[in-house]
């Protein structure tokens, strides 16, 4: 089991090295601090509040949310600039010089640090520059970016202005690309000519370039020149990321717009329960307080640490754990540009040798995908930098946290197996590595100042070790603050359960209180921890003119977690063909991106339906999962069972390499 965690009653019990100087060093510690904010909530956000952030203006109230309405509002009265929390407040202190952004490349000998000081400087200038382009206190910015510096100092510059930045993940296809630079109304997208994807520069520009003349809001195009690619660019909208920078009439000291607690920080579009992306917006104030607050407690970070967070900026996790959370503390980041996988299987530990990388936050994907490749990878290299270990994303099964515990922490270091949403904000179920004791594939217990629960379907609390639903019955500094132009589905959040936030996912917890997600309760698919939404695929499928009805749900998968599965009805007369079958995987992959590929599309004469007309994915998801028919539950609604068994044996055929019908 390694030196340092003891093995004891089925946990590992959290390491006694460091544990003097850790942020919450016992359990006996963590109970007092969660029975505190449960007792006085108002007075635990408040101290964590001032002890974190740096207020232009106090509050006249801490917490004035009310679900019912529902409303989110922390902080209220209060004055503060993420920027100015992020990069200025450290540049008069010793931490001056002080390493603030590592960027590693995809390329080996690509590295470029920034100090606080370099970060400043480069953050004032693109807040000027898009100042004189006129963008002003709750404008939108679409941040269309590779992993790149200049996405972060992108986002710190619209934090500085207080316009509102939403970030674009580079893996999503110009359909993807397009409704989201919509749905925000945004007038500047922020891209680059190319992102580096296994070795090879693939196209962003181009891609923009197809789909702007469908987005009317837009006004300017900044490039950022990546890899010298030639790209087109039109006279009056499209101007060089390094022409901002190079010109030195901006103000090296553009000052920092004051913004109210409850003003937007960012809009980040995550897959809701309907065809159209869901755009969650995040406050100031409040976000910025639990993105500190968590990464100080959940990752127990010290000044002297260098914290790598894996996560693309596309996502949230890129969000709080890789620019707002570390940078807000005056902490040393790592940013990487590539994969875990090229050149070669071991590029992960490359850089934590390289970095001396004290904590490594990733996802159970990546490390599926380590455990398949073989742990003499691991060996190649001193990872005894390693303290704390950290995943997101997705439940991580019993097999790879072991895997993840044994061969990368050498059966010494903690594991903080998170549980969180685009919509939380931040982590709210968690370890903390010196005080929590560790079940492999449980996320353990809500953090201090989270009031979650267990529900059935009327709101009542549920047993020990019968699954529900989790819900949080009170608010948090870090919750979204709504959904950006869409009130009711704002609301929808709060309908199911009155009174309490329902996440849309299970759980259950055991008898020492350690809570088991067990996924998504709604129509939602998680795959490599990209979290996706049916109706989307399913809108997009039904566009293509040989679909009649489609039904997209999740299987299981050894490496992703959770694959996409879907059941195509064509039209009258068109043939169920290979052809059409890679013709539709290829509109998924245009319109949404690669990652909402299918990983199997079963072509069938009907779909299961109630006499109503309601597709029972429910039936559609043991199918595609291999379960028995005998399984299946209760048929009789169903407008013609008879349906299921032709079903069945065409997903068993596929599954076979065969085609779904046998040749007559």
């Amino acid at each position: 089991m390694g030196g340092n965690l003891l093995y004891e009653n089925n946990s590992y019990l959290p390491p006694r090295h460091g544990k003097d100087v850790a942020r919450v060093r016992s359990q006996q510690e963590y109970e007092e601090l969660y029975n505190f904010a449960l007792a006085d909530n108002d007075t635990f956000w408040e101290r964590r509040a001032r002890s974190l952030l740096h207020w232009s203006r106090p509050w006249e109230k801490v917490n004035n949310s009310d679900f019912s309405v529902p409303r989110v509002e922390w902080f209220r009265g209060a004055r503060l600039n993420a920027a100015y929390n992020c990069v200025d407040r450290h540049i008069i202190t010793d931490h001056r010089n002080k390493a603030a952004l590592i960027w590693q490349g995809e390329r080996e000998m690509e590295v470029r640090a920034y100090t606080y000081q370099m970060l400043y400087n480069d953050v004032c200038r693109v807040a000027a520059a898009l100042d004189g382009l006129g963008i002003r206190k709750g404008d939108r910015v679409a941040l269309y970016l590779p992993m790149i510096p200049e996405l972060v100092i992108a986002m710190l510059a619209c934090a500085r202005l207080g316009a509102v930045h939403t970030n674009i993940f580079t893996g999503y296809a110009e359909g993807g690309v397009k409704n989201r630079i919509n749905d925000s109304g945004a007038r500047i997208v922020i891209t680059a000519d190319v992102v580096m994807r296994g070795g090879k520069p693939k196209p962003l520009k181009a891609n923009l370039d197809r789909i702007l003349g469908q987005c009317p809001s837009v006004q300017k195009v900044i490039v950022v020149n990546r890899s010298d690619d030639s790209v087109q660019m039109m006279r009056g909208r499209d101007v060089w990321w390094q022409d901002f920078l190079e010109d030195f009439t901006l103000d090296a000291d553009f000052p920092c717009v004051p913004m109210d607690a409850n003003d937007p920080l960012f809009l980040l579009h995550t897959s809701g329960s309907t065809g159209r992306p869901t755009g969650v917006l995040h406050s100031t104030g409040g976000y910025l307080t639990y993105a500190a607050h968590t990464t100080q407690w959940v990752f127990d970070l010290k000044d002297s640490d260098v914290y790598w967070c894996t996560a693309d900026c596309g996502w949230i996790t890129g969000h709080t754990y890789l620019v707002y959370g570390p940078l807000a503390l005056g902490a040393t980041t790592i940013m990487f540009e590539g994969t875990p996988t090229w050149p070669r299987p071991d590029r992960y530990w490359r850089i934590v040798e390289k970095f001396r990388v004290n904590i490594l936050y990733t996802a159970p994907t990546v490390v599926r995908g380590m455990m398949r490749d073989g742990e003499e990878w691991t060996r190649r290299y001193d990872l005894s930098s390693l303290r704390i270990l950290g995943s997101v994303g997705e439940p991580m099964n019993p097999e790879a946290w072991v895997w993840y515990h044994t061969h990368i922490g050498k059966g010494e270091l903690p594991i903080v197996d998170t549980w969180w949403q685009t919509e939380t904000g931040g982590v709210m179920i968690s370890p903390l590595p010196y005080a929590t004791s560790l079940r492999p594939g449980s996320v353990t217990r809500p953090l201090p100042g989270i009031d979650a629960d267990i529900v059935d379907r009327n709101g009542q609390p549920k047993p020990v070790n019968e699954g529900g639903n989790l819900v949080v019955r009170n608010s948090w500094p870090g919750q979204f603050i709504g959904v950006f132009q869409n009130e009711e589905k704002f609301k929808s959040y709060f309908d199911r359960f009155p009174g309490m936030y329902f996440s849309g996912d299970g759980a259950r917890r055991d008898e020492d209180g350690n809570y088991w997600i067990l996924g998504r309760m709604d129509d939602n698919i998680n795959v490599s921890g990209h979290r996706l939404s049916t109706s989307e695929i399913e809108s997009v499928l039904a566009a293509h003119p040989a679909v009649a009805e489609p039904a997209v749900v999740p299987v299981p998968h050894e490496l992703k977690g959770e694959a996409i599965y879907v059941f195509v009805a064509l039209k009258n007369g068109i043939d169920w063909t290979e052809a059409l079958r890679s013709e539709l995987r290829d509109f998924v992959r245009k319109n949404i991106g690669a990652l909402a590929s299918p990983e199997v599309i079963q072509f069938v004469d009907d779909l299961p339906k109630t006499l109503s007309g309601k597709t029972v994915r429910r039936i559609l998801r043991k199918i595609a999962a291999g379960d028995d028919l005998e399984s299946l539950g209760d048929t009789t609604t169903l407008a013609r069972p008879e349906i299921l068994g032709e079903i069945y044996l065409a997903r068993n055929r596929l599954a076979l390499g065969q085609p779904e019908k046998q040749a007559d």
